[in-house]
């Protein structure tokens, strides 16, 4: 917070008190203890805890100051602030994806049926439920895909592919499940800091008239959004394209696309019964994912010995950030072989490395078109 008004600077209670004893007239006993002090500490103390809660009032009463950098604490003076603005807090977002249920030919599994990962006993982790969003029929082979979403909105329903194992709901004629591809697009509540953002941009970027600023604000009211980008005349005169990235810079889910479309132009006819103005027609649409392969040879140091499987991973975690960065940032729309060498040598137990190719090639950079956002693909590390 900006420096403190001079009114509520020196307002301890040792420095009230000084001042009080310091207007009362010198022939009269004020030593600790006297009847004087008595009187006024018990003031001073008082008068401290006011100040006290002046500054938290005037710290509270700031969109900047408001917003906490706890990820866990939502502040109730942000939202009361921001939603002076139109601006509110966007709710927490339930994962979604598929998976493959194997059995008896024919057998239909319904709507609302739980499939769960299992829970470990070893660590305490809990199980992590989902429901079909629609009933599927095995074929003949015994299979059958369905949508499913998390029951409990939030970051933990994103898991990989291969741990939804379990049918939490019994189905005669079903023999397992699996999930053949990560879950994706949980969201939690939105964190102060992703709130004080999107204030930011609301009131420090005015959106007017449906130009892209506006589309963009809208895009970003609805709940797991986390990147958009607006195509004008993405098919000639008349029409407008969104293309949404979740808050994890991936591909948005359909549930999140849907639900922008819906807000903005529900009817898709540009009769203006959404968000939009009449005229266009405007379409919401996810990100096309361009996966980014990698595969390097590295030299590990012997001081402090590692797996390749450890080198993998932090490998994995620093090229996901640099990616992160990189969505929908138009002004260098690469990714870079340089900057994926930098990640590399940032790794404190890698000490050289050599044949880095990304996507089968050497020393060549990826070009990330419109509408699509660059995410890890493949990672194969060797020595």
């Amino acid at each position: 917070m900006a420096d403190l008004p001079e009114y509520l600077v020196d307002q301890t209670e040792e420095e009230i008190l000084n001042r009080m004893l310091e207007k009362v007239p010198s022939d009269i006993d004020k030593s600790e203890g006297s009847f004087i002090w008595d009187a006024q500490a018990p003031v001073a103390f008082m008068l401290s805890e006011a100040a006290i809660w002046a500054q938290e009032l005037l710290r509270r009463g700031f969109a900047s100051t408001a917003a906490s950098d706890n990820p866990d604490f939502r502040s109730p003076e942000l939202d009361l602030r921001t939603a002076e603005h139109g601006v509110t807090r966007r709710e927490a977002v339930a994962a979604s994806g598929m998976v493959t249920f194997t059995g008896t030919a024919g057998t239909t599994v319904p709507a609302g049926t739980l499939v769960a990962t299992p829970a470990d006993d070893v660590s305490g982790e809990a199980s992590i439920e989902y429901a079909t969003t629609a009933s599927v029929t095995l074929d003949e082979q015994g299979a059958g895909e369905a949508a499913i979403r998390a029951v409990n909105p939030g970051r933990s329903g994103n898991v990989p592919a291969g741990v939804i194992q379990v049918m939490a709901t019994p189905i005669s004629g079903v023999a397992s499940v699996i999930n053949t591809e990560e879950t994706k697009s949980g969201t939690d509540v939105e964190s102060d800091q992703l709130l004080l953002e999107r204030f930011y941009a609301k009131v420090r970027n005015q959106g007017t008239s449906g130009n892209k600023a506006q589309y963009t604000q809208w895009a970003n009211e609805i709940a797991g959004v986390g990147g958009v980008e607006v195509v004008p005349l993405w098919k000639g005169p008349g029409t407008v394209g969104l293309y949404v990235l979740d808050t994890d810079k991936r591909a948005a889910s359909p549930d999140i696309v849907a639900a922008v479309q819906k807000y903005i132009d529900p009817t898709q006819d540009g009769q203006g019964e959404g968000l939009a103005p009449a005229g266009p027609v405007v379409t919401i649409m996810p990100a096309a994912e361009v996966e980014i392969n990698i595969s390097v040879k590295v030299q590990r140091t012997k001081e402090k010995p590692s797996t390749l499987d450890e080198i993998k991973k932090l490998i994995e975690s620093g090229v996901r950030t640099y990616l992160k960065q990189l969505a929908f940032y138009k002004e260098d729309p690469l990714v870079r072989y340089t900057r994926i060498s930098a990640v590399l040598l940032d790794i404190p137990i890698i000490i050289d490395f050599s044949e880095l190719k990304i996507n089968g090639q050497s020393n060549q950079n990826i070009e990330i078109g419109s509408g699509q956002v660059a995410v890890l693909g493949t990672v194969s590390v060797s020595e």
